[in-house]
């Protein structure tokens, strides 16, 4: 059991072996939290149904992803900024105007997965 952490070593196991191929399975533990904090954020209805938006229509100003998604334009606001703090989309000005995008392409790839 030569990837079992030494804290757990002492630690009864059954298949041994194989616990060495889970340990080796999980990996870094810091990207499973990462990817878990990712995966959060498609957790939300309200989210996901944003970035299904965006990543099938393409650039949305918020007014518009208020109305498509049924949210209010502060709701709609809230959620974006969340999102974009996360890297997962960005915004582009055109005048007075906000277009958001999905720029993650591990997320779009998720997103895609999603059935209609």
């Amino acid at each position: 059991m030569h990837l079992v952490p030494a804290e757990r070593a002492d630690h009864r196991t059954i298949d041994g072996h194989r616990v060495c191929d889970a340990v080796e399975a999980i990996g870094d533990v810091a990207r499973v939290r990462e990817w878990a904090e990712r995966f959060s954020l498609l957790a939300d209805p309200h989210r996901l149904a944003l970035l299904l938006a965006l990543r099938r229509v393409g650039p949305l100003a918020v007014s518009d992803l208020a109305v498509a998604s049924g949210m209010n334009g502060a709701a709609v606001s809230q959620a974006l900024r969340l999102l974009r703090a996360a890297g997962v989309v960005a915004g582009e000005k055109t005048g007075r105007v906000v277009r958001y995008r999905l720029v993650d392409a591990e997320i779009g790839e998720l997103v895609d997965a999603v059935g209609t």
